[in-house]
């Protein structure tokens, strides 16, 4: 069944890579010359620039970057983000390099790229991916504004997900993570779901999280500390640690980053090289480790009331179809990890103001609120309660605002697949819904500039 009215030859537009770019490159170290391979894939510029993340693994290749460079497309639109889809890779494993020598490779990699106008504040905007962070973000610009010394004003915008000293933003760390969180509290939210059998919130609600690296971590710490959900089980590739009354995120985070590890944690019990830890009963299923982590053998084992996909592609097509089947209810990741791309676009457009985001406004707020407090107090003739004056009288630093507007994005786009599936219930699900959404959006824009 076909849900899309579209004009003949556009869905076909719209499916294909622009562009995909290979770019070989030598670097001498260790006393020889090594050559490396990177891609830099364009899918759309209906909308311009075009953005996505570079990401350094030895398993990569020019199909997988085409995919995600799609995926980029729809979710940008989806959350509509006024950005089109790209997405890098560069074949290399990063464990076996210093870090001297990943910063000779990335800068020599950003050159290539440079080279070919792949990378710049108004064309193409990478960030962080796998095998990817801030640190090499940071080398990137630094090297776009040596090869580009008349354009250093705005060169900051050139990649997104820098350290804070290089222009980057508040929050930008956890957004992905904090969106999740923003994504379930959207859906519990609306009266139209089913939540989780009838229920509107998380307090005391088990969750199993699949992956502990940034984005699990911070929808786990979030989901705990902030909405009193009970995170049961923590899975990684080397195995699982699980207790009923729920992990301490923090403390198991640092039991890892001591042993390299979530084995072990004396908070929980360890399961060793078992892989069911995603199998394991809970209210909701946060896979945030790689692509098809549920597939048509698990499938039928996820004991779930809501899988919450906050990786790229955790469960398969025949999965998903398994899960539906089941009346399991799926959060897609087009909508549960965009997160990441609007706090990459707050950053983007703090760059190219050149103010950090509360700078003109935050001492205003703090006046005005100060005038009601003291207005309130004068009317009722008691003081302002001492346990939220503090708050009340805050102004609103950076990081403030970036959560606000984080949010404000992630409920704004659980309205429109909701309201979409509420005029179209023949849609079935909120997968296809969000495809919809986006693809339609994206029609809209070829249209109108006569493609």
């Amino acid at each position: 069944m076909s849900f899309l009215d579209l004009p003949e030859g556009l869905a076909e537009r719209i499916i294909q890579c622009n562009s995909t770019y290979a770019v070989r490159f030598g670097v001498r170290l260790r006393g020889r010359m090594y050559s490396f391979i990177g891609w830099r894939s364009v899918h759309s510029e209906h909308c311009e620039p075009v953005k996505g993340g570079i990401r350094y693994a030895p398993n990569a290749d020019a199909e997988e970057v085409e995919a995600l460079a799609a995926l980029m497309t729809l979710k940008c639109s989806l959350v509509d983000v006024p950005f089109g889809g790209s997405k890098g890779a560069l074949k290399i494993d990063p464990r076996e390099w210093t870090v001297q020598e990943l910063e000779r490779i990335t800068r020599r990699f950003t050159q290539e790229l440079n080279k070919r106008g792949l990378i710049g504040p108004g064309v193409n905007v990478p960030a962080p991916d796998i095998g990817t962070g801030e640190r090499e973000m940071a080398w990137m610009v630094d090297e776009f504004r040596r090869a580009n010394p008349t354009d250093v004003v705005n060169a900051r915008a050139c990649v997104t997900g820098k350290p804070l000293s290089k222009g980057g933003i508040a929050g930008r760390t956890e957004a992905t993570g904090r969106g999740v969180q923003f994504a379930i509290q959207s859906y519990l939210r609306d009266a139209r779901t089913q939540g989780l059998d009838g229920r509107r919130d998380l307090k005391g609600a088990s969750i199993v999280v699949q992956g502990f690296g940034n984005v699990g971590y911070h929808a786990a710490k979030f989901l705990s500390e902030e909405d009193g959900a009970r995170i049961t089980v923590v899975a990684e590739r080397d195995g699982y640690v699980a207790n009923p009354d729920g992990l301490s995120v923090e403390a198991l985070k640092q039991h890892q980053f001591r042993t390299g590890s979530i084995l072990g944690f004396e908070g929980a019990k360890s399961f060793a090289g078992d892989m069911t830890g995603i199998e394991q009963p809970c209210d909701v299923l946060l896979p945030a480790a790689m692509e098809n982590a549920i597939h048509a053998e698990n499938a039928e084992r996820i004991k779930s009331h809501l899988v919450v996909e906050a990786a790229n592609g955790p469960v398969t097509f025949d999965a998903d179809k398994i899960l539906r089947s089941r009346r399991v209810t799926i959060l897609p990741d087009l909508y549960v990890n965009a997160g990441g791309v609007v706090v990459s676009y707050f950053e983007w457009v703090k760059n190219l103001t050149h103010i950090p985001f509360g700078l003109m406004e935050r001492r205003r707020r703090e006046r005005r609120n100060q005038t009601i407090a003291a207005a309130l107090e004068r009317m009722t003739g008691k003081e302002f309660p001492a346990d939220i004056r503090d708050e009340f009288l805050e102004g609103g630093a950076e990081i403030d605002l970036v959560r606000s507007g984080l949010e404000d994005v992630m409920r704004s786009t659980w309205a429109r697949i909701g309201d979409l599936l509420e005029k179209q219930p023949e849609v079935g699900d909120y997968r296809t819904a969000a495809y919809i959404v986006s693809i339609r959006q994206i029609a809209e824009a070829y249209e109108a500039i006569g493609i």
